[in-house]
């Protein structure tokens, strides 16, 4: 089952993005961060945020994203800056070689495509449990059915281009075309997809 993600559902949610991604940055920014940025996900009137639900009705996977992704980022920071400033601190104290990844990921967005009518899905993540039953499919149709009635007309999003021919398989799977390859300022050799509505 599909339903759109609550402020309940942020724990299941940071707990899911933690097994998905250990090594990713966000995770590395740790739980309290990541419950900040999903509420605020969830919270926000442009963003979309879904829940997948196992038989038993526990959350074990979501997506999350926005209809205007240009100036989402600057939203959350102008809202909420203090918390994710003090959010991120502790990770920032055991880690300070991650304060330019931070400044980059603030200046990445201004590089996302602007308009209304297009939708960024950011995140999605499905418990290693809970992987290879077709709710990763079932939560990006959903999550395209809700850009569409937002009058979205096309939806994108980046993932890594290396050492991950699982992902790139999925989202061609589910007719997403590359439009672009980047590098980012860390060296990441990045695929950009997009899908029209």
């Amino acid at each position: 089952m599909i339903r759109k993600m609550t402020l309940t559902d942020i724990d299941p949610v940071v707990q899911t993005h933690l097994l998905s991604f250990p090594k990713f940055f966000l995770s590395i920014l740790g739980p309290r961060f990541l419950s900040l940025y999903y509420s605020s996900v969830c919270s926000d009137s442009s963003g979309i945020a879904l829940v997948g639900l196992n038989q038993a009705g526990r959350v074990t996977g979501f997506v999350a994203g926005t209809t205007n992704p240009r100036g989402f980022y600057t939203r959350l920071l102008k809202k909420r800056w203090l918390k994710f400033a003090m959010a991120s601190f502790s990770a920032v104290l055991q880690k300070p070689s991650i304060i330019p990844r931070m400044l980059g990921a603030l200046s990445f967005p201004k590089e996302n495509p602007v308009g209304q009518d297009v939708a960024g899905l950011y995140s999605i993540g499905i418990s290693p449990d809970d992987q290879q039953q077709g709710m990763g499919r079932q939560l990006v149709a959903e999550f395209l059915i809700e850009a569409r009635i937002r009058g979205c007309r096309q939806v994108f999003l980046t993932t890594d281009r290396d050492d991950n021919d699982g992902v790139n398989g999925f989202y061609q799977k589910n007719k997403f075309t590359i439009k672009r390859q980047f590098v980012t300022p860390q060296g990441r050799r990045m695929n950009e997809y997009w899908i029209d509505l």
